[in-house]
């Protein structure tokens, strides 16, 4: 093709469509045509209302003031996700966002750490300043503490994913993005098999030159029309099914996500300012869909809001997220559960990787490649990082003598009954990638961060440590000062985390401030 790109056609809204019609038109304010076609008729999934940290970067350069989308998205704070029953059944630890002490020179800060020789009243968590400002709920927006010397507080949001759409759609309309009601009834397509034209049920045609499909699983574009392949990763991410729930709110509304492992799959709940977000991820393998729903119902914070809803799903990937003039953002591209709260961190990449890419005398084999090769990274990267959850439980107590069934690499999981999903999960056979990262901090206790990787060296760290992998070794340059000077080294640090923490706000003081 060499068409210039003149008009972008969006199918579906939702937090994707919406979220990629307000960047665009953000972008672009002069000669580009977009169009978000939409049908009230079609529910959104809707349970993604957790978010990491770069959500606050993509607002701002949308130029939305922080105090209007929490007020206007019912927002509260996000400070980390605490994992609880995930190394043995009464563990909890949390991945708390932002930095962990302070590194000295080229050495990082958790060698010293593991030089002291940590018990267990020596916690990682007692140098994170973003884990103790949310185990005492309390949060403010500051940066940088100790004249400077440290990092302050890292935050992201939980929010109502419906409500952001809104949000975003008032945006993009003031910007001159035209929504249009109704559903694809016909995609036409050109001789070279791109697509040329969406026919609505209405009847309506809309011509595009750049098509983007956020229609969900569905994937009406790039699936259904133009057949692009799947990657499956079920071989490593076992569970396949979710139910989601709202339940009336809990005070106090603490700043962080909570990740609750049960013996089929995990549980959600997110704290909004006017409700909690619940939801139980499962594998159909190991429990019917009804006693799934039941142990979430059963395990509520308070009276649900609605009947929860049935999620199913393939966790992996689309083979090619761009072909030919057509691009997967959202549930459309693929499918990571939520376990570190990425949904709308892959949608708001997906734009941004577009914008850095955006084609002007139109699309090349070469721009396609690429695009559809920092894709790849960028899902495999996530996937080892939530792989790493599931192969470092230590719930061996539960069917610790079940009949484990060994499965090769690259088939779909078939357990029996008697085989526990933790059991499984703690023996498969992982990918290469992730081995590797294992092995290297296993061995020296070093992290390796590979380009532009999204999770830091401090989320890995935090959930090896906090599921039981304590390394063997650590960097000699650790050891260069004194056993004295590195106990007061340490110690300062934890004095002056304590002394900040007692200045911060309650965190739902906070929320008050700005509704």
């Amino acid at each position: 093709m060499n068409k210039q790109i003149n008009h972008i056609v969006i199918l579906g809204g939702g937090s994707s469509g919406w979220m990629t019609a307000a960047l665009l038109c953000r972008l672009y304010k002069q000669g580009l045509k977009i169009t978000l076609i939409e049908s009230a008729e079609i529910g959104t999934i809707g349970v993604g209302e957790a978010t990491i940290p770069p959500l606050k970067i993509f607002n701002d350069v949308l130029g939305i003031n922080e105090q209007d989308f929490i007020a206007k998205t019912k927002a509260t704070i996000k400070l980390g996700i605490q994992f609880e029953n995930w190394g043995q059944q009464g563990d909890a630890y949390m991945h708390a966002f932002g930095e962990l002490g302070k590194n000295i020179g080229y050495c990082p800060f958790h060698h010293y750490w593991l030089a002291s020789k940590p018990t267990n009243s020596d916690s990682l968590w007692q140098y994170s300043f973003n884990y103790q400002a949310a185990v005492n709920n309390k949060f403010a927006p500051l940066t940088r503490i100790h004249n400077d010397q440290l990092a302050g507080i890292t935050h992201a949001y939980h929010f109502d994913a419906g409500l952001y759409a809104k949000l975003l759609h008032e945006y993009s309309a003031d910007k001159g993005v035209v929504r249009v009601e109704g559903k694809v009834n016909q995609v036409e397509l050109t001789q070279d098999g791109a697509i040329d034209s969406l026919v609505l049920d209405s009847g309506q045609t809309i011509a595009g030159d750049l098509f983007i499909d956020c229609s969900g699983f569905n994937a009406l574009l790039i699936d259904k029309a133009l057949h692009v392949g799947y990657e499956s990763y079920q071989q490593w991410l076992v569970c396949d099914s979710a139910w989601a729930v709202p339940c009336e709110k809990v005070d106090p509304i603490v700043p962080y996500t909570r990740s609750i492992a049960h013996d089929f799959g995990w549980q959600w709940r997110i704290p909004l300012q006017h409700r909690t977000g619940n939801g139980i991820v499962f594998s159909s393998q190991y429990v019917s869909d009804e006693v799934a729903k039941q142990t979430l119902l059963q395990n509520l914070d308070a009276k649900p809001l609605a009947e929860p809803k049935l999620l199913k799903f393939v966790p992996g990937r689309r083979k090619q997220q761009w072909y030919k003039n057509c691009i997967a953002i959202g549930l459309a591209s693929g499918f990571l559960e939520p376990l570190e709260s990425t949904s709308l961190h892959l949608v708001q990449t997906a734009i941004i990787r577009l914008t850095k890419l955006m084609p002007n005398l139109g699309i090349s084999d070469s721009l396609v490649d690429e695009y559809n090769r920092q894709s790849q990274i960028e899902f495999e990267q996530i996937r080892d990082f939530i792989i790493l959850h599931y192969y470092l439980n230590k719930k061996s107590h539960l069917n610790s003598n079940a009949n484990l069934n060994v499965h090769p690499k690259n088939t779909v999981v078939e357990l029996s009954e008697a085989a526990s999903l933790w059991h499984y999960c703690e023996h498969m056979d992982i990918p290469p990638s992730l081995k590797q990262k294992i092995a290297l901090f296993k061995q020296t206790g070093n992290l390796h961060r590979f380009q532009e990787e999204l999770f830091t060296e401090e989320a890995w760290l935090q959930v090896m440590i906090g599921q039981g992998l304590m390394p063997e070794d650590h960097n000699p340059l650790a050891d260069t000062i004194s056993d004295t000077d590195r106990e007061e080294f340490l110690s300062n640090l934890k004095a002056i985390y304590q002394h900040y923490l007692t200045q911060l706000p309650e965190h739902g003081a906070f929320l008050r401030v700005n509704q």
